[in-house]
C-alpha cells in the first residue's frame, strides 16, 4: 500500500483531535474528538466552519489562445466569463461520460485555473494534456496551492477580520485576489456546502499560520473545524454531486441532473458534446433522484432501489439529513420512475424500506450571498 499524502495543515488537525482517516490517497479528518459528524455540521448551517480542501487539485492553462482550449476541454461555455468569474463545468470523455467534475476560475484574459477533484488531479490532467491543442501551455500546479474553505452565515464576518477584500459582499461563482500579510490569496466565493461562504488558495507555507488565525478569530462567531464526514453530508443535503458517486466514467453529466453546465449549443463544441447529443438522442437509460425514506433505517451508497420486487436503480449517496431529521438519498433510477411522488422502496439489509421521490435540495440555505 503506497504511504498516503498529508496536507500542509496535518499537523493542525491532529492537534484539534482530527480522526485522520485514508481519502482518496490523502490522510484526512473525517471528524473531530469532543465534536463529531453533527455538531460540525450544524456549526457549517448557523455559524461557521473550516474546511481542510488542499487535497483538491490545481490546473492552470495559460497563453493567448487559452479560452478557446479551456471551452474545448470542458462542458460549459467559459467565453462568457469575465476576469475573475467562474462556473461549475463537467470535463468529459469522448463519448460524453465524466472525467471528473471542476470549477473553472478565470483569473485573466489568458490565464484560467481549473480546480479538480482530489482523486482525479492526475487522471485529469493525464487526459487535458492528451486532449489538448496546447499541452506546454497547461500545467499541474497542485503542489503549488493549499486551499481552505470558509463556509456558514458567519464566513462574511470571519474573513472580514482577517483577509478583508473585493469577493466579501459577491454572490456565488466569482474570485478577486485578498492581502494577507503581503501575501496574495485567491479568495473564491464558491464552495460545496450550499451555505455563503469562500474557497481560499493560499500558498501551502502559509495554510497553517491563516487557518490558526482564521480560528483565532472565529471563537465568539462560532468557528469549528469541520471534518470529512460533515462535508459529505453538507453537500447531500444540497443534492451536489460527488464524483465516484453520482458522476463516473460510465455516467454523464445529463443522468446526474448538471444538464444547466453543459452547453450542447456552445459555438465549435466540446470534447464529448457529440457523444452527448447521442446518447440524449437515443435516450438516457437512468436519472439521478432525490429519495426520502418513509420508514426506519438509513440509506447508504449501492443499497438497491426497488419497486415491488424489482430492482429498478441504486443508491448514490445516502444519509440521515442532520438539518431536515430525516432520511434522505440520491439515486439512480428508470427515468420513468423519476417523477416526484413516485412510491419506491430501498433495500436495507433485505428489508424493503419505503422510499418517495422528492425535488432535492433537500434543505433551504443561508443567504447566496457571502
Amino acid at each position: 500500500m503506497s504511504e498516503l499524502m498529508r496536507t500542509p495543515l496535518f499537523d493542525a488537525h491532529v492537534a484539534a483531535g482530527g480522526q485522520m482517516v485514508a481519502f482518496a490517497g490523502w490522510e484526512m479528518p473525517v471528524q473531530y474528538q469532543g465534536k463529531g459528524l453533527v455538531v460540525e455540521h450544524e456549526a457549517t448551517r448557523t455559524a461557521v466552519g473550516l474546511f481542510d480542501v488542499s487535497h483538491m487539485g490545481e490546473i492552470i492553462v495559460e497563453g493567448p489562445d487559452a479560452e478557446a482550449e479551456v471551452n474545448r476541454l470542458v462542458s460549459n461555455d467559459v467565453s462568457v466569463l469575465n476576469d475573475g468569474d467562474a462556473c461549475y463545468a463537467v470535463l468529459c470523455h469522448e463519448d460524453g461520460c465524466a472525467v471528473d467534475d471542476l470549477y473553472v476560475y478565470r483569473l485573466g484574459r489568458e490565464r484560467f485555473l481549473l480546480c479538480v477533484n482530489a482523486s482525479n488531479a492526475d487522471k485529469d490532467f493525464a487526459h487535458i494534456q492528451a486532449v489538448a491543442l496546447h499541452p506546454e501551455r497547461i500545467h499541474n500546479r497542485s503542489n503549488d496551492f493549499a486551499q481552505i474553505a470558509v463556509q456558514g452565515p458567519n464566513a462574511s464576518k470571519l474573513l472580514a477580520r482577517v483577509a478583508p477584500g473585493d469577493a466579501i459582499g459577491l454572490p456565488r461563482n466569482f474570485i478577486r485576489v485578498h492581502d494577507w500579510k503581503g501575501a496574495n490569496l485567491l479568495v473564491a466565493t464558491t464552495g460545496y456546502t450550499g451555505e455563503a461562504g469562500f474557497e481560499i488558495f493560499i500558498p501551502p507555507e502559509l495554510a497553517t499560520p491563516f487557518w490558526n488565525e482564521l480560528m483565532a478569530a472565529g471563537g465568539d462567531l462560532g468557528v469549528m473545524p469541520i471534518g470529512l464526514g460533515a462535508r459529505d453530508t453538507l453537500r447531500l443535503e444540497m443534492g451536489y454531486p460527488l464524483y465516484g458517486h453520482e458522476l463516473d466514467d460510465q455516467t454523464t453529466g445529463l443522468e446526474a441532473r448538471v444538464g444547466w453546465a453543459i452547453k450542447l449549443k456552445k459555438p465549435n463544441g466540446f470534447i464529448g458534446s457529440e457523444g452527448l447529443k447521442r446518447r440524449q438522442a437515443a435516450g438516457l437509460p437512468k436519472k439521478l433522484v432525490g429519495l426520502e425514506l418513509l420508514d426506519r433505517g438509513v440509506p447508504r451508497t449501492d443499497y438497491a432501489v426497488l419497486q415491488g420486487t424489482e430492482v429498478v436503480g441504486k443508491v448514490t449517496s445516502g444519509t440521515h439529513s442532520p438539518t431536515a431529521k430525516k432520511p434522505i438519498a440520491l439515486a439512480f433510477v428508470r427515468p420513468d420512475l423519476a417523477v416526484v411522488g413516485t412510491e419506491l422502496a430501498i433495500d436495507i439489509r433485505g428489508q424493503a424500506k419505503k422510499a418517495v421521490v422528492v425535488p432535492y435540495p433537500f434543505v433551504t440555505p443561508g443567504s447566496a450571498k457571502a
